[in-house]
């Protein structure tokens, strides 16, 4: 990989461009990351790769090895793993709640307590999502509850 940086002061804005010989998940990835930086994420739905505002997302599943962007309108796939997201979207009010998911904390419609310390967390799109006992205490800290 070449990685070229041409400094413009005349520039209106910053531009990124990226030339290569195919699209593969590596650079699906790196634009995806990129995007983030931006406020967007991008994913996949219907072979279309989609462009979503992080303020669109309500939460993030992991299945399999594969990562689930939900909307109040659709489900999109993505190439990100779920530890790439909560890095990077941490500072956009996401939360990881288990092992499987990251959820818009702006979002959460309701928590109740549950069996063994757990919280069932409904989302403002109804979805009830479990958060693990190792992640409710600071789910109660970041949302202000205790």
């Amino acid at each position: 990989m070449k990685i070229e940086i041409h400094v413009d002061e005349t520039a209106a804005d910053l531009e990124i461009s990226v030339t290569c010989r195919q699209l593969t998940p590596d650079v699906e990835k790196m634009i995806a990351a990129l995007r983030i930086m931006n406020h967007q994420v991008t994913a996949k739905k219907d072979h279309e790769i989609h462009l979503l505002d992080t303020a669109q997302i309500i939460y993030i599943e992991s299945v399999d090895r594969k990562c689930f962007v939900y909307t109040a309108d659709d489900v999109y796939e993505s190439e990100l793993r779920l530890y790439e997201f909560e890095q990077q979207l941490e500072e956009y009010g996401f939360f990881r709640v288990s092992r499987s998911f990251l959820i818009q904390l702006r979002n959460v419609q309701s928590l109740k307590a549950d069996i063994d310390r757990k919280i069932r967390i409904t989302m403002s799109n109804g979805e009830q999502i479990m958060a693990s006992r190792q992640y409710a205490e600071n789910l109660k800290k970041r949302l202000g509850v205790i």
